[in-house]
C-alpha cells in the first residue's frame, strides 16, 4: 500500500482544514448523502454537529459496514474528508467503488486504549468521523464527544450501540442476489434500513435499497408490512423514486495509494 503514515492523531490538525471553518460553497450545515438515503434522514443529509449512529444488529443480517460506505460517499465525492477509527478490516477498494476519495480518507485501525482522544482530536479537524464504539462507553464520554461535535461542526458516525444519537440507522433485513442453481456470483443485496432517533427523527422510517446501488429504491412506510413485488417493479408498501445511477456505475476501484492511515496509541 503507497500511502502517507502519520504517527498520532493530533498530527491531523495540520494537514486539514477544521471542519467548523466556512464552506465556500455555502452548503456548510449539510453534507450530502446518496439519494436512496435523503427519506432516513431529517434533513435529508447530514447535518454538520449531528451524530447518525449506524447499529451493528445481528450478525446474520449484517450489511452495516456496506450502510456506513453509503453514508461516507457523496460527502466525500463533495470534498468532505472522512475518518474511519477502529475498524482493521475495513475495505479501501470497497470504499473507492461506492465513491470515496481515498486521499481524502483517514484510517485509524487500532486506535488503542486512548481511544476517547483519538476521536476528540479527529473530530477538531475531520469533517465524518466514524467510529466502531468499544464493548463499554460510558454515558459522560459518549454525551463528551457528540457535544465536541456539535461545537466543532463535525458529523460523528458511532458504529454500534450508542445511546442518544439524533438518527439510528439500523440494517433489519437483507436478501443477496447473483447465485442461481449452485452457480454464479453474490452481486449485491437487496436491504431493509430502519431510521429511528429524537426531534425530527422521532418518527420510525423504512427504506428498501441496494448494496451497491441501484436505480430504484423502494420506499416502505413503517406501519405497512412490505408488500409483493409485482412484475412492473412497483411495491403496494410504497412508491418508486428515481436515484442517481452514478452510484451503481462507479468504476472499478483503484488501489489503496493515497489513503491516509493514522496510528494510534497502543
Amino acid at each position: 500500500m503507497a500511502g502517507r503514515m502519520v504517527v498520532g492523531s493530533a498530527a491531523l490538525a495540520g494537514l486539514v482544514r477544521p471542519a467548523s471553518a466556512p464552506d465556500p460553497t455555502g452548503g456548510h450545515r449539510m453534507l450530502p448523502v446518496a439519494p436512496e438515503l435523503t427519506g432516513l434522514l431529517p434533513h435529508r443529509g447530514l447535518r454538520r454537529g449531528s451524530t447518525i449512529a449506524v447499529a451493528t444488529g445481528q450478525p446474520r443480517r449484517g450489511g452495516g459496514t456496506s450502510l456506513v460506505l453509503a453514508l461516507l460517499a457523496e460527502a466525500s465525492r463533495a470534498g468532505s474528508w472522512c475518518a474511519v477509527v477502529g475498524v482493521p478490516t475495513f475495505g479501501a477498494g470497497a470504499a473507492a467503488e461506492l465513491g470515496i476519495a481515498l486521499d481524502r480518507l483517514a484510517l485509524v485501525p487500532h486506535p488503542g486504549p486512548e481511544w476517547a482522544t483519538v476521536i476528540a482530536a479527529l473530530i477538531d479537524g475531520v469533517d465524518v468521523v466514524v467510529t466502531a464504539v468499544p464493548t463499554a462507553v460510558a454515558a459522560s464520554v459518549a454525551n463528551r464527544l457528540a457535544a465536541r461535535a456539535r461545537q466543532r461542526g463535525s458529523v460523528l458516525v458511532p458504529y454500534g450501540r450508542w445511546d442518544g444519537a439524533d438518527v439510528t440507522l439500523q440494517v433489519v433485513r437483507g436478501a443477496w442476489e447473483g447465485l442461481g442453481q449452485g452457480r454464479g456470483r453474490l452481486r449485491r443485496r437487496e436491504v431493509t434500513v430502519s431510521a429511528r432517533g429524537r426531534g425530527a427523527a422521532a418518527r420510525p422510517k423504512e427504506i428498501k435499497l441496494w448494496l451497491p446501488g441501484d436505480g430504484l429504491t423502494r420506499v416502505i412506510p413503517h406501519s405497512t408490512p412490505a408488500a409483493a413485488v409485482s412484475v412492473t417493479g412497483r411495491s403496494t408498501a410504497g412508491r418508486l423514486r428515481p436515484v442517481d445511477p452514478a452510484v451503481a456505475s462507479a468504476p472499478p476501484g483503484p488501489s489503496r495509494r493515497g489513503v491516509l492511515t493514522l496510528v494510534g496509541s497502543t
